[in-house]
C-alpha cells in the first residue's frame, strides 16, 4: 500500500532526504491512483514494465507484486540506495534498477526487443514520470522500440499537447509523432492531494495503446517537423524550401489533394499528412 502523507515525511526524514523540485520529486500517496495506473495498463504476472523515477518505490512495489519484471531508473542516489536496499533485496531477479539519469536511459537500459535471446517482444512503460522531462522523455521513447503500452502521470499541460488535435494552437511536432503511434485511450484526472508534497501544477494519468501499425518517423523527418513548428505561423511552402531534395514539391501536392496547400501553417497538418513526408526525405549520407 502507498504511504500516507505523514508517513512519507517520515521515511523521508529517515533516509535524510528532502523532495527535490527540480527532479519533479512529488510521491504518490494514493492507493486508488496507483491501482488505476495498473489496471490501465493491463500488468499481468510475467510482464516487462518500465518505471521512471520509481522514487519511494510506492508503484514499483505495486508492479512486482502483480508478477512484473520491472526496469527502473532512478537517477537521485538516496533513493536508488532505498530501493535496492528494500525492493531489491525483497525481489531479487525482477527488479533491475538502474541509478541514471532518464534522458540518458529512457527506458532504464532495457534492451530493445529481439536483442538478446530470451527477451519479450513488448514490454510496457508504467510511471510516475518526472515532469520537467515528460516532453524530451517521450520524444526519446517515439524513437522506439516502441511500448505496448504506456501509462504515465504527466503534467495535465503535457497530456494536452500529446493529445491535441490539429489546428490546436498545442498541436505541434511532439502530438505527431505520438499519435502516428499510438491511440489515446481514456485517462483520469489526478488531485494534488494525491501526492507528498502537493505539485503546483494539475495532474492527469495519460494511457496510450500501440496502433497496430504504428509509424515511427526517420530521425531526418523529424528534425525537419519539429523545425517547422519552431516557426510555426510561417507556411509550410516556405518552411519547406531548402530541406527537401525538390524543396517539398511532390509532398504539396500530397497537401493539395487533401484540400490545403503551401499556404498552410504546420499545425493545420494533420498526421497521416506529416506521415507522408517521409517518401520525400534522402537519408543524411
Amino acid at each position: 500500500m502507498p504511504l500516507s502523507p505523514t508517513a512519507t515525511r517520515d521515511l523521508l526524514a529517515r533516509l535524510g532526504h528532502q523532495p527535490k523540485r527540480f527532479l519533479g520529486q512529488n510521491f504518490l500517496v494514493d492507493g486508488n491512483i496507483v491501482r488505476k495506473s495498473l489496471a490501465l495498463a493491463e500488468v499481468a504476472a510475467g510482464d516487462t514494465v518500465v518505471e521512471v523515477g520509481p522514487g519511494l518505490g510506492t508503484l514499483t512495489a505495486a508492479l512486482l507484486e502483480a508478477g512484473a519484471n520491472v526496469w527502473a531508473v532512478e537517477k537521485d542516489r538516496v533513493l536508488h540506495e532505498h530501493l535496492a536496499a528494500t525492493l531489491g533485496t525483497q525481489f531479487p531477479g525482477r527488479l533491475h534498477l538502474l541509478e541514471a539519469d532518464a534522458m540518458d536511459q529512457p527506458i532504464a537500459g532495457l534492451a530493445p526487443p529481439g536483442a538478446v535471446s530470451g527477451q519479450p517482444a513488448d514490454f510496457k512503460i508504467v510511471a510516475n514520470l518526472p515532469y520537467a522531462i515528460s516532453t524530451p522523455w517521450m520524444d526519446a521513447v517515439l524513437a522506439g522500440p516502441l511500448p505496448a503500452r504506456l501509462v504515465l502521470m504527466l503534467q495535465r499541460e503535457a497530456a494536452q499537447r500529446y493529445a491535441a488535435s490539429p489546428g490546436t494552437k498545442l498541436f505541434g511536432a511532439i502530438s505527431i509523432f505520438l499519435q502516428a503511434s499510438y491511440d489515446l485511450a481514456p485517462g483520469h484526472t489526478v488531485a494534488a492531494a494525491c501526492f507528498y508534497p502537493r505539485p503546483d501544477v494539475e495532474s492527469y494519468l495519460l494511457h496510450l495503446r500501440r496502433k497496430p501499425a504504428p509509424f515511427v518517423f526517420s530521425p531526418s523527418v523529424r528534425k525537419i517537423i519539429r523545425a517547422c513548428f519552431q516557426q510555426r505561423r510561417k507556411q509550410i511552402g516556405a518552411l519547406l524550401r531548402g530541406q527537401l531534395p525538390d524543396g517539398g514539391m511532390a509532398w504539396l501536392a500530397t497537401l493539395e489533394a487533401a484540400g490545403l496547400g503551401s499556404r498552410s501553417r504546420p499545425e493545420d497538418i494533420a498526421v497521416p499528412l506529416w506521415t507522408k513526408l517521409e517518401a520525400g526525405v534522402q537519408p543524411a549520407a
